[in-house]
């Protein structure tokens, strides 16, 4: 097998005949990136190179039709679905795996806001990484300003959180991740996010409760050190249903 150069500059296979997950796990590899069911891969992938692993996650999903013995020939309902299936995984429920973060415009905090904002409720959805269901749920975002952090409008976060949540999670991870791109992306003195969502692989499976939900939070900076701050945010939050 002949060895080329990527783009990246790391030695991989050539192009020819090998699967296009197979070239894109090599980069991986050889970049020493991980590349978990909720990392952004999107670095690694090439103009072009999606259009192709939806063909490869297309003929791999009529192979798990086969094995579930639907008779996807005959079939109307289901001649088409598993290019859906792919479809939807790639280009919509994972999407935030494979594309780059949202453009995000940031703005000079020009006139010192240095009180407390909250935004939301914001409704995500998610899928659970030990059973592809689904998880919605609504986030609140609380930040604390200083004169050096970035203001962003009000829409882009929920952007930011709908690439994180596009994506296999588990909500304690997913709501570490958005706390991390927010504080990278703003710089406040605090930050505080609060996430309530249903698990389907609970509601739909397993014991089938439709009426539990999860809650949880991450507090950074002074929502951390100040206990009255921290009640504040919390008792601005609307009451969750």
């Amino acid at each position: 097998m002949t060895k080329d150069l990527n783009p990246l500059g790391n030695e991989t296979a050539s192009e020819e005949g090998v699967p296009v997950s197979v070239r894109i796990r090599e980069r991986l590899l050889a970049s020493r990136k991980r590349f978990n069911a909720n990392d952004n891969i999107a670095d690694f992938i090439e103009p072009g190179e999606l259009d192709h692993l939806l063909s490869e996650v297309t003929q791999k999903m009529q192979g798990v039709l086969d094995s579930l013995v639907i008779d996807t020939t005959h079939d109307h309902n289901t001649d088409d679905t598993a290019r859906r299936v792919a479809k939807m995984y790639l280009n919509e429920v994972f999407n935030g795996r494979y594309v780059h973060a949202p453009k995000i415009t940031e703005f000079p905090n020009a006139e010192h806001l240095n009180e407390l904002m909250i935004v939301g409720p914001i409704t995500v959805r998610s899928a659970c990484s030990h059973h592809f269901c689904p998880v919605i749920g609504k986030v609140w975002i609380g930040v604390m300003p200083n004169e050096h952090t970035n203001v962003i409008g009000l829409s882009k976060y929920a952007r930011l959180a709908e690439w994180v949540m596009g994506r296999p999670q588990i909500q304690e991870e997913a709501v570490v991740q958005l706390a991390d791109l927010i504080q990278t992306r703003t710089q406040p003195d605090g930050l505080a996010i609060v996430m309530e969502a249903t698990h389907y692989c609970m509601a739909w499976r397993g014991v089938k409760d439709m009426g539990s939900k999860m809650i949880n939070s991450v507090m950074r900076g002074v929502f951390l050190k100040d206990p009255n701050l921290r009640r504040e945010f919390l008792a601005l939050i609307p009451q969750r249903s």
